[in-house]
């Protein structure tokens, strides 16, 4: 059997980006690369921008925590998607199956364990989420972001960080003001809310401009939908509703940066120790994975958090300066951490456990 790996995960985008920044190192390494998604989810979409990969579809209900009528039809579509899966994994012959979780990943964990095949997981958040509970008892291995997860699950959870593509690491800050158009005389605030923004902050951010502005320069990315045309001409102030190639570089002009409290940000915050003011989704509008998440950055002095709950303009405005104020000792924290790209403790797992030829 030759190095042969299948990668699946999907449904948010989160859930394939770690994929995506594995198959580089899988390539280097000699490895023919399988990805099963479903027919018409991100994964597909966003898997299609990677080439050399070989992609593989199968049905797949969603996995809910509420009532929904389609709770009485999914989980047939997740029967056959065991089926079709099972059938993928005996064509295939893969050494190994890597899992980031999402409902997709239910049916091909399922069918992998019918054919015999190892598996190994990856759980971005401090507490797992639901297809990544059904799915861990299959698995050998269990990596994940944080070491209180891992911690969490036992004998099978291993501390490995997430995987990010080293892209991540090659912006350049001098690209990055130019960019905003900053001259650099101002330190640099850099707001990003996700790939849809965060509306209750941007609203905050924007309310405390006048004050922000006379001490900072803001590169602010708000999310797809979310720029505000009155504010184009305001000086010292940059926005954008997302940016992709031109990341990095807005990572590296920054300062310090205010943003949700996603896991995969908190990689990237993490690995390019950029001090950080976390203001994690409710638990009204999430099951709580953020404020989690914000909780064990802020007691390993990684970030500064402020609930949403507690935020204004003006308490916006207080947090943002004491950040600032103890953005030497935070970063320094942030550098001593050993974990920070996942990529390497990822790829020792799979290692470990593919069958061997």
């Amino acid at each position: 059997m030759s190095k042969r790996i299948i990668l699946t995960g999907g449904g948010t985008a989160g859930h394939v980006t770690s994929n995506l920044a594995l198959i580089p190192r899988l390539k280097d390494d000699g490895w023919e690369i399988h990805y099963i998604g479903t027919v018409d989810g991100i994964e597909r979409k966003l898997i299609a921008q990677a080439s050399g990969v070989e992609y593989h579809t199968v049905p797949s209900g969603k996995l809910r925590r509420y009532f929904d009528v389609k709770n009485l039809t999914d989980p047939f579509k997740v029967i056959s998607g065991v089926g079709k899966a099972f059938a993928l994994v005996g064509r295939i012959k893969p050494s190994v199956v890597f899992s980031k979780g999402g409902f997709v990943s239910v049916p091909v964990v399922y069918g992998a364990w019918m054919r015999h095949i190892p598996i190994v997981l990856h759980e971005s958040d401090i507490t797992p989420g639901l297809a990544n509970r059904i799915t861990a008892p299959f698995a050998k291995a269990v990596c994940t972001t944080f070491p209180e997860a891992a911690k969490a699950i036992g004998a099978k959870g291993v501390y490995t960080g997430t995987p990010l593509r080293e892209t991540l690491f090659t912006g350049n800050k001098k690209r990055g003001l130019a960019l905003a158009g900053f001259n650099g005389e101002k330190p640099v605030l850099l707001m990003m809310g996700g790939s849809t923004g965060a509306v209750s902050v941007n609203a905050a951010l924007r309310e405390a401009l006048p004050e922000l502005l006379t001490k900072f320069d803001i590169l602010h990315i708000a999310g797809k939908g979310n720029v505000d045309a009155s504010l184009n001409r305001t000086v010292g102030y940059r926005q954008f509703e997302y940016l992709d190639a031109q990341l990095p570089d807005a990572f590296a002009a920054a300062d310090i940066m205010l943003s949700r409290a996603g896991a995969n940000a908190l990689s990237e915050i993490l690995a390019l120790r950029i001090p950080s003011l976390l203001i994690p989704y409710p638990l009204s509008a999430s099951r709580g994975d953020q404020i989690l998440n914000a909780k064990s950055f802020e007691e390993r002095g990684f970030a500064k958090v402020l609930e949403q709950e507690q935020m204004t303009a003006k308490t916006l405005v207080k947090a943002i300066e004491s950040l600032y104020h103890d953005r030497t000792y935070i970063a320094g924290k942030m550098g001593a951490e050993p974990v920070s790209n996942g990529i390497a403790g990822v790829m020792k797992q799979i290692e470990q456990y593919a069958i061997k030829s």
